[in-house]
């Protein structure tokens, strides 16, 4: 399986710095019937936190993160490839990258079975060639 590149919409959540506040979040966003493709979690400092999800469909998110009361941001463009695993799978995307003269605000890639996944983030002026570069 080739690697596919695709642009999806992420939110961003800012949530305290303590624990179980991602769990009450995302138990909101399961209560709702809505899937994530993307969840990842990080602090922010000053006893915050982040979350930066990718929903499977952005407009049932933005409605369902409404109703729920969560402070969700406004969507924003973000990079998904998937693919199947192998050794250097990463160093591949970013290669392209490289190549491209493109920089990251960051990414997060994973395996599981035999199946590659990497989100990728970045400033909204690189957005367009990161794509073109990735085939998205």
């Amino acid at each position: 399986m080739a690697d596919k590149a695709r642009r999806v919409d992420y939110f961003t959540i800012d949530i305290p710095d303590q624990p179980g506040e991602a769990f009450k979040v995302l138990a909101k966003i399961k209560e709702s019937g809505v899937n994530l493709e993307s969840v990842t979690g990080f602090p922010t400092g000053g006893g915050k936190g982040q979350l930066s999800v990718v929903p499977e469909k952005a407009d049932k998110f933005a409605s369902a993160a409404k109703a729920a009361g969560l402070p969700v941001g406004a969507a924003k463009k973000a990079l998904f490839v998937e693919g199947s695993d192998r050794t250097g799978a990463t160093a591949e995307i970013l290669k392209r990258l490289f190549d491209a003269r493109l920089n990251l605000t960051a990414f997060n890639a994973a395996s599981s079975r035999g199946k590659f996944g990497m989100i990728l983030w970045f400033k909204p002026e690189t957005f367009e060639a990161a794509a073109k570069a990735l085939g998205a």
